[in-house]
């Protein structure tokens, strides 16, 4: 059964999953202005996601 804080475990592994994908694209792939603003959202990424599994418990 899904219930919120399943939808939110959920939400927060694919948050991390992505921002890592994000922080790996600035870092192996584009090595100029745009490698930075991959890994500076990807960085954003693991926020909303430290969120998220902060909200587990209280929603």
């Amino acid at each position: 059964m899904m219930n919120k804080n399943t939808v939110l475990s959920y939400a927060t592994i694919i948050m991390i999953i992505v921002g890592l994908l994000l922080i790996g694209l600035g870092a192996f792939r584009y090595d100029h202005v745009a490698g930075w603003g991959f890994a500076s959202v990807g960085i954003g990424f693991f926020a909303i996601a430290w969120v998220f599994n902060a909200l587990k418990g209280r929603v």
